[in-house]
């Protein structure tokens, strides 16, 4: 069987012996292991970025970014063969996985631009013959801890700013679907990068309060569920690390009388089922503004959804594949009984689906939940399926307060022919990420992603100039030239030793 390896210099000596299955989800099958470390296989990573981070951070930005500029060709040379790998281990169709390579892709053109977005700010004549000028600096050595559903994107997301603004990096990608991050570090190697810059290590909790733990590292990036993103937050704080954690989300799609239904129904198949589900950024959630409006809408929703493919993540015709494990396949029916039991009437089940000649896959039908409620807790919690629940609301001002109320303030969409009504909940939603008619409001790479709530914990969001932000730290220097040598004469004179 294949064994999964870490990307350290020197090799993988020191791993801890255990391993994790890494599953085929079209078949059900076992297709790999991937090792897992240890606290010191970490510090042997963590040495070998003290040795070349240094160097790296003294390297002008021109030479950075030629790096990455290279880097960036060879993704983009590599982009179908990654898709195809992204897709064997996680389980999304090939087109899906392109599409995480490529938004991670585009953070890493972004980075190229580092001699620009790096630069600091100058004050001429802050006071009599006084200059300000500040500079950023790397922090050292970075870490990120990413989830499975996004393992292309979410680390080019982290490891591009951080190592373009000259830190070096340690990444723990989920061990579901470690391949395409062990590629990912591999090419970074092949761009020209020094031995040590970025480095991909596996592991369970035992690696990540490694991670949290270890003094060497000073910055950690993390995504994942909001229970573990408090628990990363807090315990690296009290570490005295910056962090940001990003958690989970339960997102919103308004749909106000005046919407185009047909064009919120294409959107929501896409939204609420793509990836079958597997993002913190679907829309899992509907809110039909009047029982008109939810009528109608459920309408249109149901031959829909009926009408949707599921298949193996090599079916081109397939809207989605199967999801990532039997264990999450088991815990998103499990939601779909709990909405049942709470009184949510079921109009399409997914529950049971099984594909022909892939019976062992991990493959969950798309579900339509009508008559969902904020008091239940199939509501209050994600899902991260192929399920959309309809919470009806009665008037615009429910359809603001149903997202703004909710533990979670990821993303929100409203869809309307209203300009006032779409300036209006824009302003007052309390969600980090607004769509309006765009039912996925992941911001472009130059903006920032970041969400509210119990969606993220610290201060900072990810790429973009707050990804500039987070990975460095400001240094500002205030100075002043005293006029002539020192004897009273304007004479310019160069101080000596005496």
């Amino acid at each position: 069987m294949r064994t999964i390896d870490h990307v350290i210099v020197g090799g993988a000596g020191g791993s801890a012996g255990r391993t994790h299955k890494v599953w085929d989800p079209s078949t059900g099958e076992v297709q790999a292991e991937v090792a897992l470390g240890d606290a010191a296989l970490l510090d042997k990573a963590v040495q070998a970025a003290k040795k070349v981070q240094p160097e790296w951070a003294a390297t002008n930005p021109q030479k950075r970014a030629r790096v990455m500029f290279r880097y960036k060709e060879l993704i983009e040379a590599n982009i179908d063969d990654l898709a195809r790998l992204l897709s064997s281990e996680h389980g999304k169709v090939i087109d899906d996985a392109r599409g995480d390579v490529q938004r991670g892709l585009e953070v890493i053109e972004y980075a190229c631009g580092i001699p620009q977005v790096g630069k600091g700010e100058y004050t001429n004549g802050a006071g009599p013959g006084i200059d300000v000028y500040s500079m950023r600096q790397p922090l050292g050595i970075g870490a990120g801890i990413t989830p499975f559903n996004f393992p292309a994107m979410i680390p080019m997301w982290m490891f591009g700013m951080a190592i373009a603004a000259g830190n070096a990096f340690i990444l723990k990608p989920s061990e579901r679907d470690p391949s395409v991050p062990v590629r990912l570090t591999e090419l970074f190697l092949e761009a020209g990068a020094p031995e040590g810059l970025l480095q991909c290590v596996h592991g369970d909790k035992e690696m990540v309060d490694a991670i949290l733990d270890h003094p060497d590292i000073a910055g950690i990036s993390f995504v994942g569920s909001s229970d573990i993103a408090h628990y990363v937050y807090r315990r690296g704080v009290d570490n005295g690390k910056r962090v940001q954690a990003m958690g989970g989300a339960k997102n919103h799609g308004i749909v106000m009388p005046d919407a185009d239904l047909d064009m919120v129904v294409n959107d929501l198949a896409g939204a609420a089922f793509g990836s079958a589900g597997e993002r913190c950024m679907a829309l899992p959630v509907v809110v039909p503004v009047g029982e008109d409006t939810a009528e109608r809408l459920k309408a249109k929703l149901i031959p829909a959804i009926n009408a949707l493919r599921v298949g193996v993540s090599t079916d081109k015709d397939a809207h989605y594949g199967p999801v990532v494990t039997p264990e999450h396949k088991a815990r998103i029916e499990q939601w779909i009984d709990t909405a049942e039991q709470e009184g949510a009437e079921v109009v399409i089940d997914g529950r049971g689906f099984s594909l022909q000649g892939h019976e062992d896959g991990f493959f969950v039908g798309p579900t339509l939940l009508d008559r969902v409620t904020p008091k239940m807790t199939s509501y209050q919690e994600e899902i991260f399926g192929p399920v959309l629940q309809i919470v009806r609301a009665k008037d615009f001002e429910e359809a603001v307060r149903l997202p703004s109320e909710h533990q979670y303030g990821n993303g929100v969409a409203i869809f309307t022919r209203n300009g006032h009504a779409a300036r209006e909940f824009a302003s007052r939603v309390n969600v980090g990420m607004v769509g309006i008619n765009v039912p996925i409001p992941v911001p472009v790479s130059y903006h920032s992603f970041g969400g509210w709530k119990r969606s993220a914990f610290g201060d900072t969001n990810q790429y973009g100039t707050e990804g500039l932000k987070f990975w460095t730290k400001v240094k500002t220097v205030t100075q002043r030239w005293p006029d002539g040598g020192g004897d009273g004469s304007n004479a310019f004179v160069i101080p000596t030793m005496g």
